[in-house]
């Protein structure tokens, strides 16, 4: 299920990157006393009574202003205002109703969404202010006194907040459809692929980059299984993403591989290997997804019998924290191994969700600290007494220890390449917990 996103907006100086700062619980928005500071979105992951939620801090909404850079800003409030599923209206008390408050609040009903009235800098606890009164005006319900700089009724607001959430899914059977992301930098193909395993047009196809702006959702029935294509805006480098439509686009595609259970990096054959590719493939390998490289417009290559021999030693390199990821050569324009790369969708959604019994990972685990001893550390060596698995998507098992000091990086890596070697797990990355028994248990 994918994590709820919470927007704040409001007028300039308000304090909406203090109280965005005070919600997260770290200092990531820059926060002055100019009106302005925060001209780009943030956004930043979020917790409350168990629930996990994606805020954005939106720059000031100036309603009536024609100046570029507040129009900027308020085109780019709209887009978080669209993403979002709860919006957080923000205003000031000692400035009381202003004729901007005013204005906004008909843009913020219009959006349907669940919408909840921040009074902010109320940094007197106690009792309500009496100023706080004068906000019922906007027709918006019950305001929410808080105080950004110090915390004061933070907590009644994301009780709030929490509450328009919807309930979070039951464990059960998983559905049989696989979601998948495809995701990339712009104008490698990504729109082209999925018309392609469409049979149609669903998607514009145009050769400016960045003609996709959002995350579209697209089922698909035939003879490999039942499948949803999310076909996202690409992800460009941060100094690229320049206005708000942009930035809106990299946060649909973070969601997109949030959403899918397999995300297929779509590479350019024609440029190569990029370091933005490695980021893109860096968050879905962080987010525990099932992983696959295709390499795109590989008909438009000039080759010989040895150049996809080459160009995949490059790419094994290349993306050598994701080593257990398959690497395919494909065209979307002529569908030269496409049928292969939905094929290899379904095998490394089985794998990234695979489980392995006890027993069967303790006899491995016996194997493999008999051919290579646990490392010492002053005299002391490592004891890992068993290893069980804890859960799936991505395989993650807990390794039973001594102490955690002495589980260095290498003896990890190396168990993985073993649980790798007997089970196989392409495709996916795996996790291994270290937990320190309890001396009782010794």
């Amino acid at each position: 299920m994918p994590k709820p996103i919470v927007a704040i907006v409001g007028r300039p100086n308000v304090g909406k990157s203090t109280l965005f700062n005070k919600l997260v619980g770290k200092r990531l928005a820059i926060v002055e006393d100019t009106p302005g500071v925060t001209r780009d979105r943030l956004y930043a992951e979020a917790e409350w009574c168990g629930r996990e939620f994606l805020l954005i801090d939106t720059g000031g909404i100036e309603p009536n202003s024609d100046d570029g850079l507040l129009r900027r800003m308020r085109q780019q409030a709209q887009l978080a205002i669209d993403t979002a599923d709860v919006i957080l209206f923000v205003t000031d008390l000692h400035s009381g109703v202003t004729a901007s408050d005013a204005d906004i609040t008909p843009l913020l009903l219009r959006s349907g969404k669940p919408l909840l009235l921040v009074v902010n800098k109320a940094d007197t606890p106690g009792d309500a202010p009496l100023e706080l009164y004068d906000f019922y005006s906007l027709g918006l319900g019950e305001p929410y006194a808080v105080s950004s700089v110090h915390g004061h009724g933070t907590g009644d607001l994301l009780d709030a907040v929490v509450g328009h959430f919807p309930p979070p899914e039951e464990p059960g059977e998983e559905d049989d459809r696989i979601p998948v992301a495809i995701i990339g930098r712009p104008n490698v193909g990504k729109s082209s692929l999925v018309n392609h395993i469409l049979g149609e047009e669903r998607m514009i196809v145009a050769d400016e980059a960045g003609t996709t702006r959002d995350a579209v959702d697209s089922d698909v029935d035939n003879s490999y299984g039942k499948f949803t294509f999310i076909d996202t805006a690409g992800l460009r480098r941060k100094s690229k993403v320049e206005d708000g439509v942009e930035r809106y686009s990299v946060l649909r595609s973070l969601a997109a591989v949030e959403r899918a259970r397999v995300a297929v990096i779509l590479i350019d054959a024609l440029d190569g290997f990029t370091e933005q590719d490695s980021k893109v493939a860096g968050f879905a390998h962080e987010e525990g997804k099932a992983c696959i490289i295709a390499v795109n417009k590989w008909d438009a290559v000039e080759k010989d019998d040895k150049t996809m021999g080459e160009e995949r030693k490059k790419l094994e390199n290349d993306f050598g924290f994701m080593s257990y990821a398959p690497i395919l050569f494909i065209s979307a324009k002529t569908g030269q191994r496409v049928g292969k790369l939905m094929e290899m969708i379904r095998f490394v959604d089985a794998q990234n969700a695979m489980r392995i019994t006890t027993g069967k990972l303790n006899s491995l685990l016996a194997d493999a600290t008999a051919r290579v001893q646990p490392p010492t550390d002053r005299g002391k060596r490592l004891k890992i007494y068993y290893m069980t698995q804890v859960s799936t998507r991505p395989p993650t098992f807990a390794c039973f220890i001594n102490d955690k000091k002495l589980f260095h990086f290498s003896y990890k890596r190396y168990l993985e390449n073993q649980i790798r070697g007997v089970f196989g797990l392409q495709g996916t990355p795996i996790r291994i917990l270290p937990r320190e028994r309890d001396r009782k248990d010794t």
